[in-house]
């Protein structure tokens, strides 16, 4: 079994590969094609290599399952009551729980936890569940040296659509 070894270069002293959630595709890719000694333009089980997961049908990579799961979580915050019951509050912190200890990537999971102990989930209100979500992408994109979102454009971002009307 594939094993995450850091930055999607072999490690340890069994040089295990990173496993595919754990490393972006092209880190994969080259890993693959190292195992297989396959050329760029080689074939797979009759589907064309084009270098892009989606192009034929892939496990996604870290960066692909990253960009997929903020855009989820952000569209559950963005629907997420403005008043939520009890029975909403409970269910979203066990959401964010479970959450955490199930995402693909056991790095990033654990990335995830720890900074989960420090920043428990605001879950009191939508507008204090979508801004704490905010924060914490913005704690990622800060350690992957990323762009930091302006938190105060979250609503407009993945709830009502950006004001020049691109999303309707």
């Amino acid at each position: 079994m594939a094993t995450f070894s850091g930055h999607g270069e072999y490690g340890g002293s069994a040089r295990q590969k990173s496993c595919r959630t754990c490393v972006d595709f092209k880190t994969w890719s080259k890993q693959q094609k190292d195992a297989m000694n396959m050329s760029p333009q080689g074939r797979t089980n009759g589907i064309p290599n084009t270098g892009k997961a989606k192009d034929h049908g892939c496990p996604l990579d870290k960066d692909e399952l990253g960009n997929a799961t903020w855009a989820v979580l952000h569209t559950i915050a963005a629907k997420y009551p403005d008043q939520p019951s009890n029975k909403e509050k409970e269910g979203m912190k066990q959401f964010v729980s479970l959450f955490s200890q199930f995402y693909p990537c056991e790095h990033c999971a654990e990335d995830f936890r720890k900074d989960l102990e420090v920043h428990p989930p605001r879950i009191t209100s939508h507008r204090d569940f979508s801004q704490w979500l905010c924060e914490m992408h913005n704690r990622v994109n800060k350690k992957l040296g990323k762009p930091i979102f302006d938190c105060k454009l979250v609503d407009e971002r993945w709830r009502d659509g950006w004001r020049d009307g691109s999303c309707d």
